[in-house]
């Protein structure tokens, strides 16, 4: 089992899905967790509760993430409660089944997309980062996407937010080398979670899955949970830089 005792980890989105799997793996490998929720109460409540059964500090806060004061205060409260930030986690993020032709996008549409999928991530690692320089460490860890890869017909602004938070991960890998801090991030491909679950339990959803990913099924939230906790743990020490794909197979790019 991969070790985190003593490390301090903020995890954005931890309510549902990656986060939620990511905060309970976090808590099980001895790291002591706050995440925030931003509607999901009685959801955060339950990871919450399941996540402190190995004995570590879990505390999840109300926030929404999309907001740059409430990043402060996100960030402001893991300090009180944790007295460090060890790993940032910047997972909180979007999708719409519904498909949107950039003919018919709105600019709500597309607005409230990067500003929920983008603009977290940068806010969330605006506040964090001075914390770790301090230090001199820490791992930050943003959460992307196959479709920054590769885009994604009729989501284009979905595609579009990961592919620039793609573009940030590298950008801050060289900007926070110096300062003893890693940059990585994790790119699923489909995930079987209550964002997704919507197409990938109708038919046309199923034929996708066995056409497109080789492995013929969608990931699990722990199977992308995994591979974060492997690059916030120490045997990830000598990486900076990377996308790191969990994707079935379905895109093959380095």
């Amino acid at each position: 089992m991969i070790s985190l005792a003593g490390k301090a980890a903020l995890i954005t989105g931890g309510s549902r899905g990656i986060g939620a799997a990511a905060v309970k793996l976090f808590a099980q490998a001895g790291a002591d967790v706050v995440f925030n929720y931003n509607k999901a109460k009685d959801a955060a409540t339950l990871v919450e509760s399941e996540a402190r059964k190995h004995g570590t500090r879990v505390e999840a806060f109300k926030a929404d993430v999309s907001r740059h004061a409430d990043n402060k205060k996100l960030v402001d409260q893991t300090i009180e409660r944790l007295g460090r930030i060890d790993i940032l986690v910047a997972n909180a993020g979007v999708w719409n089944p519904e498909d949107q032709p950039i003919e018919k996008m709105t600019e709500k549409q597309w607005d409230d997309m990067i500003r929920i999928n983008l603009k977290s991530v940068y806010s969330v690692i605006h506040f964090a980062a001075p914390h770790m320089i301090k230090q001199k460490s820490g791992k930050i860890i943003p959460i992307s996407s196959t479709a920054g890869q590769r885009g994604e017909s009729l989501h284009t602004a979905y595609g579009a937010s990961k592919g620039a938070i793609i573009a940030l991960t590298k950008g801050l890998a060289t900007e926070m080398a110096r300062h003893g801090i890693l940059v990585n991030s994790v790119a699923p491909g489909w995930v079987a979670t209550d964002m997704s679950n919507e197409v990938l339990d109708s038919k046309a959803g199923q034929k996708m899955v066995a056409a497109a990913i080789p492995l013929g099924r969608a990931a699990t939230a722990e199977e992308i949970a995994g591979p974060i906790l492997f690059v916030a743990s120490d045997l990830a020490n000598f990486m900076t830089g990377e996308i790191i794909n969990v994707n079935g197979g379905s895109v093959l790019c380095g």
